[in-house]
C-alpha cells in the first residue's frame, strides 16, 4: 500500500491517521465520488452545493472567471464539502490560468527562449501567488512535453522546447516557484506529447519512441521530477507502444495502442514500478477522442482507475458516470485494494497541503487580502522582461534592422492566417473580441511616425459582398493581380504577421488569390519581415523569407518589445528552444 510518510506526501502520524480514519468512515458512494474531478459548469451556489453533496466529488477544475468570482465559488465549495477539495487551475502561463485578471507571464516556449531558468521559476511563483489567493491548491502544470515534431499543433508553444535537459531544468524551477504558495503541481502529459503530429483531443496520437529513446528523454524528465518530490502527474491519452511490448512481448495491437490513461503497463508497470512514482495520477480530460474512441464510456471509467489513475477528469453526465464507476467497482474491475490505494493517494495529497488542519471557513484567505495579490505591478514587470529576452531573430539574411522612418516610412502590414474554427477558434472566443496583432502593430508604428497600411485580401473583400455577387467576384479572383510597381512604388517595407491558432494543424493557409501581397512572393522586390506571434514553426511554410522572427505570443507587451527591437532600441536576445528551421535545408536559404 501507499507509504504516506515519504515523498511526495511526507505526512506525520497525525496526517496519516486523518487519511486512514477518513477513508474508514466514508460510505461507498463517498469513496466513488472522491475519484472524480468535476468541471464546474456554473458558479451558482445551488449547483455547487449539489455537486459536493450529491456526487461527493474529490476535486474541481472550473471555467475561467474574474478573481472575485472564482474566490466566491471556491469558498462555497470548500465550506460545503464534507472532505476538503482539490481545486485545480491550468496555470500553464501564469496566474491568468487561475483567473482572467491574473498575470500572464509567458507560454513555455517563450520562457525557454529567454535562456534563463529564473523565468520558469517566476512563472511558477506568480502562478502560485495568484492561484492560491483565490482558493486553488492544485495546478495542471508544468507541461513537460518535448517538441520534436514541428507539425504538432497542440504543444507548439506549450513546451519548454526540444531538449530534455532544458525541459527538466525549467520544470523543476516552475515546480519550486508554485510550491512556495502551497500549490501541488501536476506535470503533464505522461508519457509525453510532441513526437506524433496529431492532437489527442481529436485523434489518436501515440508516442512512438523506442524504450531506449524514451528513457533518455521523457524518462529522464519524469525521473528528475519524481526525485524532486513531484506530487502529481496528469496522464495523457497517449499510447507508448514500445514500452508495452517491453513489459509484454506478446501484447496485441490494441494493447500496444491503448492510451496511458487506460493502460496498466504504462501507469502501473512503468510509472509506478520502474519510475517509482508514489504520487497522485489524474487523467487528462475524458471527452478527448484519444480516450473516448477506445471503448464504451461505461468501460472507460473503471478501466482508467484499474490501470492506475487515481482521479478521473470531468463528468460527461454526472449520473451516468457516477453509476458506471460504481458498477465497475461492484463487478470487480476496480478492486477493493485499488480503490483503497487511490483514495489514500488523493487524501494523502490533500493532507500534504495541510487541508486537514484547517476549518472549512479558513481554507481560503480573507477576501480583501486575496484580491490584493492579483495582477500586482511587480509581477506584470516579469512579463515585460520575458518578452524582451525571448523574442528571437531566427533568420537575418539581409540585415534589415534597425528600421527607421527615414529608410522605410511607408509600411504595408499583411495579416497571415490559418484555418478558421476548431480548438483555436474556441480559445479565441474564450478570450473575447480583441484587437488583432496587425491592428496593434499599426497603432504602434504610426506612433513612431510611419505611414502604415493594412492589406485587405480579395477574399476578405468578397466575403463582405451580397451572396449573389460573391460567385462572380470569385470567378474574377485573379483579376486582383497588379503590376509589381504597385508594391515597389507605394511601400518601403512589408511586414507579414502570422497569428495562427492551433487546429487540426497550425499551418499557414494561403488564399486562392496567389500573387497578391497575402503571400510573401515579393521578398526581392520590397524589404520584407515575417513575424510569427504564436507558432514557432512557420518557416516551413515561408522558407523564402530572409528575415524571420518568432515572438511566441500575440500579447500587447510582446508586440511593444518587438517594435523596440525592430527600431534598434533593444537587441534581439532570444535563443530558440526548438528547431525553428523545421529540419529543412531550404528554410535556411
Amino acid at each position: 500500500m501507499v507509504d504516506l510518510k515519504v515523498m511526495p506526501y511526507n505526512l506525520d502520524d497525525a496526517g496519516v491517521k486523518w487519511v486512514k480514519d477518513t477513508i474508514a468512515n466514508m460510505t461507498i458512494e463517498e469513496k466513488i465520488g472522491q475519484l472524480f474531478v468535476n468541471m464546474g459548469s456554473s458558479r451558482d451556489e445551488e449547483y455547487l452545493k449539489s455537486m459536493v453533496n450529491n456526487y461527493h466529488i474529490g476535486a474541481v477544475r472550473y471555467n475561467p472567471g474574474k478573481a472575485e468570482e472564482v474566490y466566491d465559488q471556491n469558498k462555497i465549495l470548500q465550506e460545503n464539502s464534507k472532505i476538503p477539495l482539490l481545486i485545480a487551475a491550468n496555470t500553464e502561463a501564469g496566474g491568468n490560468g487561475a483567473c482572467t485578471d491574473g498575470t500572464y507571464v509567458g507560454v513555455e516556449v517563450k520562457i525557454a527562449a529567454t535562456n534563463d531558468k529564473k523565468y520558469a521559476y517566476e512563472m511558477g511563483r506568480v502562478s502560485g501567488v495568484e492561484a492560491a489567493a483565490i482558493g486553488c491548491n492544485w495546478s495542471f502544470a508544468p507541461i513537460v512535453d518535448i517538441d520534436r515534431n514541428w507539425r504538432n499543433p497542440i504543444i507548439s508553444s506549450r513546451t519548454f522546447g526540444a531538449d530534455a535537459d532544458t525541459v527538466l531544468e525549467c520544470a523543476l524551477e516552475y515546480m519550486k516557484g508554485i510550491q512556495e504558495s502551497g500549490i501541488a503541481p501536476a506535470a503533464k502529459h505522461f508519457p509525453g506529447d510532441g513526437i506524433d503530429e496529431r492532437d489527442q483531443h481529436l485523434s489518436f496520437a501515440p508516442n512512438s519512441l523506442s524504450v531506449e529513446e524514451w528513457d533518455k528523454t521523457f524518462g529522464k524528465i519524469y525521473s528528475g521530477l519524481i526525485e524532486a518530490g513531484l506530487p502529481s502527474i496528469m496522464a495523457g491519452h497517449i499510447a507508448l507502444p514500445e514500452y508495452v511490448s517491453h513489459f509484454n512481448p506478446d501484447a496485441t495491437l490494441k494493447e500496444r495502442q491503448l492510451p496511458a490513461t487506460l493502460n496498466k503497463y504504462i501507469l502501473t508497470d512503468l510509472l509506478r514500478g520502474k519510475l517509482n512514482f508514489n504520487g497522485v495520477v489524474v487523467t487528462d480530460a475524458s471527452h478527448m477522442l484519444g480516450m473516448t474512441s477506445t471503448m464504451k464510456r461505461r468501460d472507460i471509467l473503471p478501466t482508467a482507475i484499474a490501470a492506475g489513475c487515481d482521479l478521473f477528469l470531468f463528468f460527461n453526465d454526472p449520473d451516468e458516470d457516477f453509476n458506471w464507476m460504481m458498477e465497475g467497482y461492484k463487478n470487480g474491475v476496480i478492486t477493493e485494494e485499488r480503490l483503497e490505494e487511490a483514495l489514500t493517494r488523493i487524501l494523502g495529497l490533500k493532507a500534504s497541503l495541510g487541508l486537514h488542519k484547517k476549518a472549512k471557513t479558513e481554507i481560503l484567505p480573507p477576501k480583501e487580502e486575496a484580491m490584493a495579490k492579483i495582477g500586482l505591478p511587480e509581477n506584470k514587470v516579469v512579463a515585460e522582461e520575458v518578452a524582451d529576452k525571448a523574442i528571437t531573430l531566427v533568420k537575418n539574411n539581409e540585415n534589415i534592422f534597425p528600421i527607421s522612418v527615414e529608410k522605410s516610412k511607408r509600411i504595408l502590414l499583411v495579416g497571415v492566417k490559418g484555418t478558421e474554427g476548431g480548438f483555436g477558434k474556441f480559445l479565441a472566443l474564450m478570450g473575447g473580441a480583441k484587437k488583432t496583432p496587425v491592428d496593434i502593430m499599426k497603432e504602434m508604428l504610426e506612433a513612431e511616425g510611419f505611414e502604415v497600411t493594412i492589406w485587405e485580401s480579395p477574399i476578405d473583400k468578397i466575403a463582405k459582398l451580397p451572396v449573389e455577387e460573391q460567385r462572380e467576384a470569385m470567378g474574377n479572383i485573379y483579376a486582383a493581380k497588379r503590376p509589381i510597381a504597385d508594391l515597389t512604388d507605394n511601400y518601403d517595407l512589408i511586414i507579414n504577421i502570422a497569428d495562427v491558432n492551433p487546429n487540426t494543424d497550425q499551418r499557414i493557409q494561403w488564399p486562392a488569390s496567389k500573387g497578391t501581397p497575402d503571400i510573401p512572393f515579393y521578398i526581392h522586390e520590397v524589404p520584407t519581415i515575417f513575424v510569427s506571434v504564436q507558432c514557432p514553426f512557420h518557416l516551413a511554410d515561408v522558407p523564402q523569407v530572409q528575415t524571420y522572427i518568432n515572438a511566441y505570443d500575440n500579447k500587447e507587451v510582446t508586440l511593444k518589445a518587438l517594435v523596440d527591437k525592430m527600431l534598434g532600441r533593444s537587441e534581439f536576445k532570444g535563443v530558440s528552444p526548438v528547431d525553428a528551421f523545421c529540419g529543412f535545408e531550404d528554410t535556411r536559404y
